[in-house]
């Protein structure tokens, strides 16, 4: 597999998996970057691709991560114990792909309808804060956030929701 392909398939789930960590979105992109550049001058200068490449992105990764939260770094509320604990690269990967799935469906939800769930799921605003801040009304609101869950049912098998989706 070539650093393009990689960088397609892991790119989204690389970035889920450095905000565990870090706050700052412009951070976590630049480390996610910065793990496949490394990768690709690696081999430009003649190294081989490391025999597993996606846990070798995804320990690059994590390692810059704490890096950046050594040096001060906007870090997440997580203890800096447990983020350092090592999870198997194979559940890494597994929550990462499941949160990149999970963020893409709602990606896919009319905007008017994803900024509701995320303000009540998110951000655990009731339903008549939503209808002050959105200027609707609370039903308006009820209405939405059913309508987005269910989408996001019908595209999901029931543990992704049990264990993802509140």
């Amino acid at each position: 597999m070539n650093i393009d392909d990689l960088f397609r398939l892991y790119y989204r789930p690389l970035c889920l998996y450095a905000a565990r960590f870090l706050h700052d979105a412009s951070t976590v992109e630049d480390i996610v970057q910065g793990a496949f550049v490394s990768l690709w001058e690696k081999t430009q200068a003649g190294g081989p691709m490391p025999d597993a490449p996606k846990s070798y992105l995804y320990r690059m990764v994590h390692n810059r991560c704490i890096d950046v939260i050594r040096e001060g770094g906007k870090g997440s509320d997580v203890p800096f114990e447990q983020l350092t604990e090592d999870l198997p690269d194979e559940e890494i990967v597994d929550r990462s792909f499941v949160w990149a799935r999970l963020w893409t469906a709602i990606d896919r939800l009319p905007a008017k309808r994803r900024e509701i769930l995320l303000l009540s799921k998110r951000d655990g605003l009731s339903y008549s804060e939503i209808a002050a801040r959105m200027g609707i009304s609370e039903n308006t609101v009820h209405n939405q956030l059913s309508k987005a869950l269910q989408t996001l049912r019908q595209g999901a098998d029931a543990v992704f929701l049990k264990i993802f989706l509140w």
